[in-house]
């Protein structure tokens, strides 16, 4: 964690919050209301069970007793509940105590705002730039463990970069399933998306070639390469994986511009194992956490970005194309502290 600084007494920091729906529907255009209205509702609504298992221990206590040890412990149960993760816990619960005591608090619902800036303040300790550059064809490469929504979050990448007039290339380097070509397939039929692809068990390193040398050709401005699902303690294709990346890089100077880790948000403490075995053996420039909704265990974003320093790039909040979104420390934040009665109806 970041080295403590004292913060000024009587200058709290600003209370991050969600606008409700009377306070947004009177701002901006009618369209770009209602934009924002479904993100906020989207991201309430993805981050509910994260929200109970994180957020709500800490509400039942506020407007109880003063602040004691058993608030804390109340609270550390929580966050490792939400599998945060034991050092980010632990680093967490040392700031909120010296907080707590250097601003001479002592209700929960003080220590529930310190645990909301906090937790921002990690979130926010990254930055996040731009999925997409100024080189064409800009390159990304995708990697991660089966099952993690990998091949699903790859279409919705390339779904939102058609939607924003971008020619986009798919290329299908998991060689090791004919299953994996065929999904990645019908999603580039489904999106009218050219798709790269050789025979089942052909060399995936051989793919990636002829994807990135398929897109200078074609003037294509996005090419996303799909990799097996390896398992992350499988050392021999760990190897293969980095084979691919050699060779992309050789072939295009600069590329892969992007290695993004794909995620799954619901196995919590096991994606930070994954995502750190992957970084010993790529240069991960970011992470998708996908199906982040729904999950109670989606505090191990903190751990990933905290333990790891890997940027979260994307969350996918829903199985819409549209629901893979950007993801925004404020954000985030603002819906997994949003009162209870806030509305979703949009």
């Amino acid at each position: 964690m970041a080295q403590w600084l004292p913060w000024r007494k009587k200058e709290p920091a600003p209370e991050v919050q969600v606008p409700s729906v009377t306070e947004a529907a009177g701002k901006g255009e009618k369209g770009q209301q209602e934009t924002t209205l479904e993100r906020q509702a989207s991201w309430q609504r993805g981050l509910s069970r994260l929200r109970q298992a994180l957020v709500a221990p800490l509400d039942r206590l506020v407007g109880g007793p003063p602040l004691s040890e058993e608030v804390f412990t109340t609270l550390e149960e929580a966050l490792l509940s939400a599998d945060v993760g034991v050092q980010t816990t632990t680093d967490l619960i040392s700031r909120l105590r010296e907080r707590c005591r250097y601003e001479e608090s002592t209700d929960a619902g003080s220590l529930k705002q310190y645990l909301k800036e906090e937790i921002l303040a990690v979130l926010q300790r990254l930055k996040n730039p731009s999925l997409i550059g100024s080189a064409r064809p800009w390159v990304i490469l995708v990697v991660g463990v089966n099952g993690v929504g990998k091949t699903t979050s790859i279409a919705k990448l390339a779904a939102r970069f058609s939607r924003e007039q971008k020619k986009v290339l798919l290329v299908a380097a998991d060689t090791f399933r004919a299953a994996a070509i065929e999904q990645l397939e019908v999603w580039a039929g489904r999106l009218s998306i050219d798709l790269i692809k050789h025979q089942s068990g052909a060399s995936p390193a051989a793919v990636a070639f002829d994807g990135v040398r398929a897109a200078i050709a074609r003037g294509v401005d996005i090419v996303i390469i799909d990799t097996a699902g390896r398992l992350h303690t499988k050392t021999p294709l760990m190897e293969e994986l980095k084979k691919v990346y050699r060779v992309i890089a050789k072939e295009l100077p600069g590329a892969p511009h992007e290695t993004l880790l794909v995620l799954d948000a619901s196995t919590g403490q096991n994606a930070f194992l994954q995502a750190r075995t992957f970084q010993q053996a790529l240069p991960l420039s970011g992470a998708i956490l996908a199906k982040m909704d729904g999950s109670a265990k989606g505090g191990v974003i903190l751990s990933v970005i905290d333990g790891l320093r890997v940027p979260i790039r994307c969350i996918g909040m829903g199985e819409k194309v549209e629901d893979l979104q950007d993801f925004a420390a404020a954000d985030f934040v603002a819906a997994l502290f949003a009162p209870a009665e806030i509305s979703l109806d949009i």
